[in-house]
C-alpha cells in the first residue's frame, strides 16, 4: 500500500492525506523489489505526481529510507528527509495504521504485511545467485556418495560372481559394462549361447565364450544366480541415474557459473563451490587459496614439520593440469588459480551467460603449457625461440655484449703484441755471435 500523510511536528498530530492499495500480491512484490533493486516504481511515480507534484505542494516529504529519498530526489526532484530523529514517527504510524485508515482491522494488516514479506523473500530467494548454487552443492554431494555406493556394489559384485566365472573379472574392467555382462550371461555354461556384440566388441566376446567353457570356478545354485542378477540390475540402475545427475549438474553451472565452468570443467568448479559453501564464498578467496582448496591437512602437515607446501588440491583434477607434464604442473596449477579466481568473481558479480571469460583464458593457459613444455625440452635455449619477446631480445643483447668484450680483449691483445714488436731494441750481428759463445760454453760445462 501507497501512504501519504501530513502532520504538525509540534504537536504530532497526524492527517491521512492520500492512500492507494495494491490490487494484488504480484504488483506489491515486484514494487518492493525494484525498490530494492534501486529503482523507483511506476506506480510509486505515478501516486506522489498525482498527490504532492499535481498539487504543488512545498514541503518537504519525509522518508523511512534514505536510499529511497534519494531515488525520489533524483526521480521526481522532490524535497526528501531521512533522519534517525524522524523514526519514532514512522513507528507511531505503524502502530495506530489501522486507525488512520478505514476499512483494514489490526489482523488484515498483519496478515498482509506477513503475506508480502513471505512472497517478496520467496522471490528473492529463487533469483538469487547464493542461494542457486545450494543446489549444486547437493548434486556433487550425491555425487560423491553414489560414486562411494557404485564401488562398494561393484566390488562385491565381482567376489560373488567370481566365486562361479573368476575368468570373467580379468577380461572386463569396467564396472558397468561387467554387470551388463553378467546380467546377460547369468550361468556361465550359458555364455556360449548369448549375443554380447551390443555390449562389448567382437574379439572380447569370443574371449568370454572361450574363458566360460574351460572356467575353474565353482557352481552355484538358481538362488545365487537371481541374488547376483538383482545386484546386477542395482549397480546399472544407479550408474544410469549418476549419468543423468551429471548431466543436470552440467545443465545446473552452465548457470550458476558458466566462466568457472568452461575453464576447469562442472565436476571441478562444482566441488570447488561445495568447499568453499556458496559462489559467493569462493569468490571472496585469492588464488593462493583456491589453488590449495581440498589439500589442508598436507598443508598444515607441511607448515609443522617444515616441509614443502602442496602445489594443488581439488584443482589437480582439472583436464588442464592433466593435460601438462609433471614438471610443469605447480606451473600450471597456479596459472590455474589465478584465472578461476578472476572467472569466479565474473560469475558472482557479473552476468556473463555465455562464459566467453573462462574460454578465453583456457585457451590461453593451453597456449602457455606448450610453452612451457617446449622451454623445458631444452628447445628455448641457444637458437631457439624462448616464447617471449623480451626474453629472446634480452639474451641476444647479451650475446652480443659478450662478443664486443671478447674483440675488445682479442684487439688489446694484438695492439699490445704489435706494439711489444715495435718496441723491440734492434740486435747486432756482433751481439749474437756473442751470445752463440756464452751458449756454446755453458754446454761445454754442463758436459
Amino acid at each position: 500500500m501507497q501512504i501519504l500523510f501530513s502532520f504538525i511536528f509540534k504537536s504530532l498530530s497526524v492527517k491521512l492525506v492520500a492512500f492507494k492499495a495494491f490490487s494484488e500480491t504480484k504488483s506489491a512484490v515486484d514494487s518492493l523489489s525494484g525498490l530494492f533493486g534501486g529503482e523507483l516504481p511506476k506506480d510509486l511515480k505515478k501516486f506522489l505526481k498525482k498527490n504532492i507534484i499535481s498539487k504543488e505542494v512545498e514541503e518537504n516529504l519525509m522518508c523511512y529510507d534514505s536510499k529511497v529519498a534519494k531515488l525520489i530526489k533524483n526521480e521526481l526532484g522532490i524535497d526528501c528527509v531521512s533522519k534517525e530523529c524522524y523514526l519514532p514517527v514512522f513507528r507511531g504510524i505503524r502502530q495506530h495504521l489501522n486507525s488512520l485508515i478505514e476499512g483494514i482491522t489490526e489482523t488484515e494488516f498483519k496478515n498482509s504485511s506477513v503475506g508480502l514479506s513471505h512472497n517478496y523473500y520467496r522471490y528473492k530467494l529463487k533469483f538469487s545467485v547464493e542461494k542457486v548454487d545450494l543446489m549444486v552443492i547437493q548434486a556433487i554431494g550425491l555425487i560423491d556418495d553414489l560414486d562411494k555406493e557404485l564401488n562398494n556394489l561393484a566390488m562385491r559384485l565381482r567376489e560373488w560372481y567370481g566365486w562361479h566365472f573368476p575368468e570373467i573379472g580379468k577380461l572386463i574392467n569396467d564396472n558397468l559394462t561387467y554387470a551388463k555382462v553378467v546380467a546377460e550371461i547369468g550361468m556361465k555354461h550359458l555364455a556360449k549361447g548369448k549375443n554380447l556384440s551390443e555390449l562389448v566388441p567382437e574379439d572380447l566376446e569370443q574371449q568370454i565364450k572361450e574363458a566360460a567353457e574351460i572356467s575353474m570356478g565353482s557352481e552355484i545354485s538358481e538362488e545365487d544366480e537371481l541374488n547376483i542378477i538383482e545386484l546386477c540390475c542395482q549397480v546399472i540402475q544407479l550408474s544410469e541415474y549418476r549419468a543423468s545427475l551429471v548431466e543436470y549438474l552440467r545443465n545446473r553451472m552452465k548457470v550458476v557459473a558458466p566462466n568457472l565452468t568452461e575453464l576447469i570443467g562442472e565436476i571441478v568448479a562444482a566441488r570447488l563451490i561445495s568447499h568453499a559453501g556458496s559462489l559467493m564464498n569462493l569468490a571472496k578467496q585469492p588464488a593462493s587459496t583456491i589453488q590449495i582448496f581440498g589439500a589442508e591437512k598436507a598443508l598444515f602437515r607441511a607448515l609443522r614439520t617444515k616441509h614443502d607446501t602442496p602445489k594443488y588440491g581439488l584443482i589437480y583434477h582439472a583436464s588442464i593440469v592433466g593435460s601438462a607434464s609433471t614438471k610443469i604442473k605447480g606451473k600450471i596449477s597456479r596459472s590455474l588459480a589465478s584465472k578461476a579466481a578472476l572467472c569466479v568473481r565474473v560469475d558472482a558479480l557479473k552476468e556473463n551467460p555465455d562464459g566467453v571469460i573462462g574460454i578465453a583464458k583456457r585457451s590461453y593457459l593451453e597456449n602457455r603449457i606448450k610453452l612451457l613444455e617446449r622451454n623445458a625440452n631444452g628447445l628455448g635455449k641457444k637458437g631457439g625461440a624462448l616464447g617471449n619477446g623480451k626474453q629472446t631480445q634480452k639474451y641476444n643483447s647479451e650475446e652480443n655484449s659478450k662478443k664486443k668484450v671478447y674483440n675488445n680483449k682479442s684487439s688489446l691483445q694484438l695492439k699490445d703484441e704489435e706494439e711489444s714488436e715495435d718496441e723491440k731494441v734492434p740486435v747486432s750481428k756482433s751481439m749474437l755471435g756473442k751470445k752463440k759463445n756464452k751458449k756454446e760454453e755453458s754446454d761445454s760445462e754442463s758436459d
